[in-house]
């Protein structure tokens, strides 16, 4: 049954301007020296324009202009729009990673709501850790919310050929590395790959997670799909406007939106997409703020059914532009419609299932048929055995297949310092069959747990062809990575995890049918090694990075701080 219309003075917002005292006088006296006059407020929803907008951030480069045209139609449905900054978490350029951050862009994104008169909120955001970071702090709040994502680039080009975000950077630095391209390639490669505002144009984190919001019921219908340069983006962005004001006196929330059902959605989503290896511990994160129950093994029963239908890179062929002209994410979810909970609500009123009603696909070889998928299921697979006991995970879609099931001798590297100045020395042991592992990149070691996760192929197996091998690690990998890597190795070696206890020559077994990852070394072996083992020297001894340390989840938890996942609901503030 939908709830009674709110009436102006239950508005949130009326606590700050509509009660005749001291305190309101400030706040409208305040907003008068803005320029504005009190019709433009007053009895209307003030809705907070959450705004990652930063000159640090190319992915949301458009937002400046894209903020202007959502508050057009909060004005036009008769709202007033507050456009409040937040971090900007941008991936090309924060160190020593975004995924630091992604926690305090979600608390401030909670106390921004909380402690000023928004009854509502739009969600402004779309490079990698944004979306996630935005969306748990809105469940948090928990006010009606709308997510604007940001959308793709557009396709890059070198010499005729499309590039592609991300991966392709992987793939012609391997090239350069192996002397098969020369420094001019490369840097005609380099002017050439990011040329529109909007982030990565591939099916990395970025498309996954904006993908996810709008299975989750989050976005307007078709909203993650369309790319940043497109006129119909900007048409989007006013549409949303209009409707979070319509959400605000519907009192539509969050947590109504992402139930369990909403969450299963959204990780089959990610699957069809062959998404990135990030939303499992980004929706691990989301679904736990909105007190649904989310783990590895949930992703593994959901992979074994999902097919891959999207073809694209890193799994596939192409980009997120060409997708949007195939059909975008409606038409994919449609093909997707019994592997879906179609009845689950979303922010524009309708059901998941009559959003994609009709949706078409226009060319089958970038979304799939049911009968032809890129690949029959297992987009993503959880790995558990000694070596991870609390899970890890693969890509096996967008690995060489020989690899699949695999036992080499471990080249173990003790940072990223380490492996960055060992693994092109020619007399490194190593060859086209060993295990090459990184310790000390998980969420406490690193620190944040950076997208190290696709370890370089050393130089000298580069120029014998080799061009992919088992890697291994307590880090993420960006989704627009590919090859046989093993990540989120769970406990991380920092805080003692097996991961900690390999040593060079070690075998280790990776059997991905099975869910198998094993360290061949024999339990008193293993014992000997951990009594020896003493834990590493904490990076920060004060500010936020010691709030991190001390509060960080671990992979499988979804990384978020255990203050802010657990305990009751904060009480809005008191007005004095």
């Amino acid at each position: 049954m939908s709830k009674p219309r709110k009436k102006p003075e239950e508005l949130r917002s009326h606590r700050w301007y509509g009660v005749k005292d001291l305190r309101s006088f400030g706040h409208r006296s305040r907003t008068a020296q803005m320029g504005y006059h009190r019709s433009d407020y007053a009895g209307k929803p003030v809705v907070a324009i959450i705004n990652t907008w930063s000159e640090i951030n190319p992915c949301h480069t458009h937002f400046r202009q894209r903020a202007d045209e959502v508050k057009r139609g909060v004005w036009q449905a008769g709202g007033f729009p507050v456009e409040m900054p937040a971090i900007s978490l941008s991936e090309p350029f924060q160190k020593p990673t975004t995924m630091l951050y992604r926690n305090l862009l979600a608390m401030e994104t909670e106390e921004l709501l909380r402690s000023y008169p928004a009854d509502g909120c739009v969600l402004m955001g779309g490079c990698d850790k944004t979306t996630p970071a935005l969306i748990m702090g809105a469940l948090s709040m928990n006010l009606p919310a709308i997510f604007m994502p940001a959308g793709p680039m557009l396709r890059g080009n070198w010499r005729g050929d499309t590039l592609g975000s991300g991966s392709d950077v992987w793939k012609y630095w391997a090239e350069l590395r192996a002397g098969n391209i020369t420094e001019g390639d490369w840097g005609e490669i380099e002017d050439g790959i990011a040329r529109s505002p909007g982030h990565c144009m591939t099916m990395g984190t970025a498309s996954t997670m904006t993908s996810a919001a709008e299975a989750m019921g989050l976005t307007l219908a078709g909203a993650a799909s369309i790319p940043a340069a497109d006129s119909r983006h900007a048409q989007m962005a006013t549409l949303t406007g209009k409707r979070i004001v319509e959400m605000v006196w519907q009192d539509v929330k969050p947590r109504e939106i992402v139930t369990a059902a909403a969450i299963d959605n959204a990780v089959t989503t990610v699957l069809a997409l062959g998404g990135s290896t990030n939303a499992i511990v980004h929706l691990i994160a989301v679904a736990r703020r909105a007190g649904v129950a989310l783990d590895l093994d949930r992703f593994d029963a959901l992979a074994r059914r999902t097919p891959v239908l999207a073809n694209l890179r890193p799994s596939g062929r192409y980009l997120m532009e060409d997708f949007y002209y195939a059909g975008g994410l409606r038409a994919l979810l449609a093909r997707l419609a019994d592997l879906l909970d179609t009845g689950a609500p979303t922010v524009n009123g309708r059901t998941l299932g009559e959003n994609i009603a009709g949706a078409a696909v226009f060319d089958d070889d970038v979304i799939r048929p049911r009968a032809r998928p890129l690949v029959g299921s297992d987009g993503l697979a959880v790995l558990r055995g000694n070596l991870a006991p609390d899970g890890a995970v693969i890509k096996p879609a967008a690995m060489e297949a020989r690899l699949l099931r695999h036992t080499g001798r471990a080249v173990v590297f003790r940072s990223y310092d380490d492996m960055a100045a060992r693994i092109d020395d020619p007399s490194l042991p190593v060859d086209a069959d060993s295990v090459i592992v990184l310790q000390g990149a998980g969420p406490q070691g690193a620190p944040g747990m950076p997208e190290w996760g696709q370890l370089p192929i050393p130089k000298k197996l580069l120029a014998a062809g080799v061009r992919d091998m088992l890697r291994i690690s307590d880090a993420r990998m960006s989704g627009t990575s590919y090859g046989a890597c093993v990540l989120h190795v769970a406990p991380e070696s920092h805080v003692g995890g097996p991961l900690a206890l390999v040593r060079d020559g070690d075998l280790i077994e990776l059997d991905v049918a099975a869910r198998r990852i094993e360290l061949k070394v024999d339990a008193a072996e293993l014992a000997r090694r951990r009594a020896a083992w003493t834990a590493p020297a904490e990076r920060y001894g004060r500010g936020f990075g010691a709030m991190y340390l001390r509060h960080i989840r671990q992979a499988n938890d979804g990384c978020d701080f255990d203050f802010l996942e657990d305990g009751p609901p904060t009480p809005d503030p008191e007005i004095h």
